[in-house]
């Protein structure tokens, strides 16, 4: 039987158990702003909206722009998923297909705040981001200073694991057991959208047994023979490492490559050697999953085993609180992060008990 755990894989850490903190305490506490790689033209038949919310669902909103439009919720684009509890400012496209443009300003309320609206000739698609900025304020911290001081310079130092984070797999990993019920018993969902979540849960899933079972040995940030290197600042510059170099094992200490794991995919295992090895042993009880990934098309990808948050500062603003700063490239999790420096309880867990809607 498999098991889908998050909370249960292992940490580089040994001190961050010793630390603890209030995540989400409030929603201004859980600052996200997204940036994009360009800007918008000034013309064409998109209309981008520079979208300030709190405590609001991304694809709820979607949804809720493509009905104030008068346009099919497909006409509607944005480059990934925030929070829903949390201040966020993201991009959303309307293609408005000839149709007048709506005054937006109409379209405001407390939770929701249109900073800009400027035209496009396109679509905004997933994953067209440059990344995210975080302000996140950790309230209730106990722990010595000192460990806490430690365990945030380890992480402006040696990054931390690259973890798929919790919010990827659903409420209590549902979408996981749903993979598993289309994967071993062929209950297919029936939505698209749905389809795509859950396939997207299950790569990231096996990619994080393999980032695990390299924490436990040892050498997630280390070379091993075979080992899939990333250019550093890129998404898909890879070449492989047939054996160990000590060129490459001082770019790998000076962060100018990381080693990689996988997202399954059809195609030839691009690993070779030791972390071929090493892959196919963590997966041999997996491998349902990644026939069904590769029959439905996907290709072999690979993803850093290592998250360096860029620009990273902090601040004890009292005995109690701990103000972080940092920015994340896209796919990378701001909670993969904090739980390399404490053991972190999310109040939005509690929140979304009691609150459920407008957005799950």
């Amino acid at each position: 039987m498999k098991h889908f755990d998050y909370f249960s894989l292992p940490h580089h850490s040994a001190t961050a158990s010793s630390c603890g903190a209030k995540l989400r305490e409030k929603a201004v506490y859980f600052e996200v702003e997204e940036h994009l790689p360009f800007s918008p033209e000034g013309e064409g038949s998109h209309v981008w909206l520079y979208v300030h919310k709190t405590d609001t669902n991304t694809d709820w909103l979607a949804q809720e722009i493509a009905r104030f439009a008068g346009v099919s919720p497909v006409a509607v684009g944005y480059a990934g998923l925030k929070d829903r509890h949390a201040v966020t400012s993201q991009w959303f496209s309307v293609n408005l297909q000839g149709l007048p443009e709506p005054d937006w300003l109409a379209f405001e309320n407390e939770q929701i705040k249109i900073l800009k609206a400027v035209r496009h000739s396109k679509k905004l698609k997933r994953g067209a981001l440059a990344g995210n900025r975080f302000r996140l304020r950790l309230t209730d911290i106990v722990g010595d200073m000192n460990i806490w001081e430690q365990n945030l310079q380890l992480i402006a130092k040696q990054g931390v694991p690259n973890y798929f984070a919790e919010q990827r797999f659903g409420h209590h990993g549902n979408n996981l057991k749903k993979a598993d019920q289309w994967f071993t018993e062929g209950t297919e969902p029936k939505k698209r959208n749905q389809r795509s979540i859950i396939i997207s849960a299950a790569r990231s899933w096996l990619f994080n047994l393999v980032l695990a079972e390299r924490i436990r040995q040892g050498n997630w940030n280390q070379l091993l023979a075979g080992d899939v290197m990333l250019l550093a600042g890129t998404r898909a510059s890879y070449f492989v490492a047939e054996t160990k170099d000590e060129v490459l094992k001082k770019r790998i200490n000076e962060m100018d490559i990381h080693p990689t794991g996988p997202l399954w995919g059809k195609g030839e295992a691009i690993s070779k050697n030791d972390t071929l090895a090493l892959e196919q042993s963590v997966l041999k009880d997996w491998q349902d999953w990644q026939q069904q990934l590769v029959k439905l098309g996907l290709s072999q990808e690979r993803r850093a085993l290592r998250l360096f948050p860029q620009n990273l500062k902090w601040q004890f603003i009292n005995e109690t609180s701990l103000l972080l700063e940092f920015e994340l490239g896209p796919g990378s999790y701001a909670t993969a992060v904090l739980r390399e420096l404490a053991e972190i309880q999310d109040m939005s867990q509690k929140i979304s008990a009691v609150s459920p809607s407008p957005s799950e």
